[in-house]
């Protein structure tokens, strides 16, 4: 099955995923109507595409539920602009649900977090339409530069020094 979550930078999500069982994390773009999206007119918020990760998984292994989970312990959900450092468009959260099942287990999770919270979550709830795979280079990022990564979760707040 694969699912699709926009969480802000999709380097700093990838390594999360892989963590619990999950087949196989793609970053990419969603969301946008343009085809074929480069990173650098996602990254200037030019597409209307958030950066997203395309997530490959076995339910027997790990839910729906279970990916839901991950995604809102790594994510700030109240942040209307972004995520840490990286704002606009692009780095905002979205949750492309394939079916009515996982648009419900989404929606309950959000209106959820906003009862529990008292405040106002900013979680995109869309129906997937399209996923544009990235540049090579973003694949796998936290293992091809592995200090630059380190450096990025730092930089931006996502890990402390």
């Amino acid at each position: 099955m694969r699912a699709y979550f926009a969480g802000g930078c999709f380097w700093c999500v990838t390594p999360i995923y892989k963590m619990y069982g999950v087949d196989k994390v793609v970053c990419g773009y969603s969301g946008g109507d343009e085809v074929n999206p480069t990173y650098e007119d996602v990254k200037h918020q030019k597409t209307g595409h958030r950066e997203t990760i395309s997530l490959e998984y076995d339910p027997e292994k790990v839910s729906y539920s279970k990916l839901l989970d991950i995604f809102f312990a790594n994510v700030d959900p109240f942040d209307s602009e972004g995520q840490f450092i990286d704002k606009g468009f692009s780095y905002t959260l979205a949750i492309y649900y394939n079916n009515d099942e996982e648009k419900n287990l989404a929606k309950e999770r959000i209106e959820k977090l906003q009862a529990d919270s008292g405040k106002e979550v900013f979680v995109a709830l869309e129906p997937f339409k399209s996923f544009y795979e990235a540049e090579e280079y973003h694949q796998d990022y936290y293992l091809k530069n592995p200090e630059a990564f380190e450096k990025e979760l730092i930089e931006s707040g996502r890990k402390k020094a």
